[in-house]
């Protein structure tokens, strides 16, 4: 709760000073690629079983438009891909989509999941030292599970699962005068019923063009998406994806 009241705080004061909107209007569009792990399970009923997930290059892509009204939020959308599979050798008994799959067999999923963020925020601080930002993020998730029995190919389980997830979100970002360096902190969280989310990701940033018709920056950071679900369209799931990145943004 205490949470909830400092960001809607922050949203508020924003709101209440214009001064601190941005002066210009601004497009923002990047790209990332994305060296993914993923571990954890997941499962129909709460007793997740967990997978040796393989190591997937995956793709980032969003795009924030900013301007100076005072009282409307600026916007980013962003859609990340965490596809993945894995297999296991089940220690018990593992029912899926409808199908029992028995102790001692080896099982493979196949994992098919995207994010949508639609974040709507504030500007509180925004020059060449530092930028900080507060909002609000509903990510959606929109996923397919597929586990199948690798003796017996007939004996599969698939679940499709989808919701939105309303999130706090904040972003952090310093330069380093004439230099082209700077760093930046991104992250989206929740802790609200039984859900627990997180998205986090810190980079360190380098322009490589800069005048007044466009920026361009280059980005080397790191990125940790938390899946931790409880019954979200039947499934739950205790997953975590992480890894390096590199990416590009464009400043229009």
């Amino acid at each position: 709760m205490k949470k909830t009241v400092l960001s809607l705080g922050l949203i508020v004061l924003c709101m209440s000073n214009p001064s601190r909107s941005d002066t210009l209007l601004g497009l923002y569009i990047g790209a990332q690629g994305w060296n993914m792990e993923t571990v954890g399970g997941f499962s129909e009923d709460g007793t997740n079983t967990d997978f040796n997930f393989e190591d997937q290059s995956q793709s980032n892509l969003y795009v924030a438009f900013e301007h100076p009204l005072p009282l409307i939020p600026n916007i980013k959308l962003q859609r990340t891909n965490m596809d993945t599979s894995g297999d296991v050798l089940l220690e018990r008994n593992f029912v899926f989509g409808g199908k029992l799959f028995s102790i001692n067999s080896e099982a493979t999923s196949d994992v098919q999941l995207t994010t949508t963020d639609v974040i709507l925020y504030y500007e509180l601080f925004d020059n060449d030292l530092i930028s900080f930002d507060v909002g609000l993020n509903a990510k959606y998730i929109d996923g397919e599970l597929l586990v199948t029995d690798k003796g017996d190919p007939t004996v599969n389980g698939r679940e499709e699962f989808s919701g939105p997830i309303p999130m706090f979100y904040s972003r952090l970002a310093v330069g380093l005068p004439l230099t082209g360096f700077g760093a930046f902190v991104e992250g989206s969280f929740l802790s609200v019923d039984d859900h627990t989310l997180s998205d986090y990701q810190a980079a360190i940033t380098y322009s490589l063009m800069e005048n007044l018709a466009i920026d361009v920056t280059f980005q080397l950071g790191y990125r940790a998406v938390s899946l931790e679900l409880e019954d979200l369209d039947g499934i739950y799931s205790d997953l975590e994806f992480k890894g390096a990145y590199a990416g590009l943004e464009v400043h229009f």
